[in-house]
């Protein structure tokens, strides 16, 4: 039996910090080294991804954006998942005139981008991109016909709960969506995504190009329930939510305790 080991990032393989500890780095590397097939799904991009990973040595593709694409070891996309142009546009249309205004990630000629017109962004938002300045994917636009530019793949919403959370009830049934508050900013956060868009199906997906026939996953939030349903084993860190231990095989240790790394260390043969 060939089996792959996959796990969400934040709340899961990182610790608080957020990043993989030195522990994490050191006994992961070694594994993977002696065989192991592991890899991670996570609700960040490539980009940000590799900046809090920076320790181990991936030598396997991986799921980003919620399970939008699926990114070789250098982040090329091997497969895609983004809104036709009609669905991408109504989108934009109904979140502005409902008076929100969102960051909307597309690939434009290939390349990841997101883009934003930023004196109409609330405080919230602003602080998340404050980190993001010198992200090569940053795209800040003057008008709202650069919105709907290129394939767009993802929008995120940060804001007030009265705000967002109408807009995920109006989406949740038409789209991937994921609403929840944020582990480090406790801002409320909207994702919203294509249909087609899951870790489940991406997991599977990275599966089969591994030729791997048995799913092992680790997760802590709600965007990894249905990653959880697709696996054949599933466990769920300490910390996570109540309703993703309810479905997960076992709960194991904490994030900050290197719960993960120290269950395939106790496991994998």
């Amino acid at each position: 039996m060939k089996t792959l080991y996959i796990s969400d990032l934040d709340g899961t393989l990182l610790d608080n910090t957020p990043k993989t500890s030195e522990y994490t780095n050191s006994k992961l590397n070694e594994l993977l080294n002696n065989g192991l097939i592991f890899s991670f799904a996570t609700a960040r991009s490539y980009t940000t991804a590799k900046k809090v990973i920076t320790g181990l040595s991936m030598k396997y593709p991986a799921v980003v954006h919620n399970g939008t694409f699926i990114v070789d070891k250098d982040g090329v996309i091997i497969a895609k998942n983004t809104f036709s142009k009609e669905d991408s546009k109504s989108i934009i249309d109904t979140l502005l005139d409902s008076g929100v205004n969102p960051v909307v990630y597309s690939l434009i000629n290939g390349k990841e981008q997101f883009s934003y017109i930023r004196e109409r962004l609330n405080s919230e938002t602003l602080e998340f991109l404050s980190s993001r300045e010198d992200d090569p994917r940053n795209r800040e636009v003057f008008i709202t016909d650069r919105l709907y530019d290129g394939e767009v793949y993802y929008f995120t919403l940060i804001g007030d709960e009265d705000k967002t959370k109408p807009l995920y009830d109006y989406y949740k049934d038409k789209f991937q969506c994921f609403f929840q508050q944020d582990i480090y900013s406790n801002d409320y956060w909207l994702e919203i995504l294509p249909k087609g868009a899951t870790k489940a199906n991406a997991v599977k997906q990275l599966a089969e190009l591994l030729e791997c026939d048995h799913i092992v996953s680790f997760g802590d939030g709600i965007n990894d329930i249905d990653m959880f349903k697709a696996s054949d084993e599933c466990y769920a860190v300490e910390n996570a939510t109540e309703s993703l231990k309810q479905i997960a095989t076992k709960v194991i240790g904490k994030n900050t305790d290197n719960g993960v790394v120290s269950w395939i260390l106790k496991n994998y043969k």
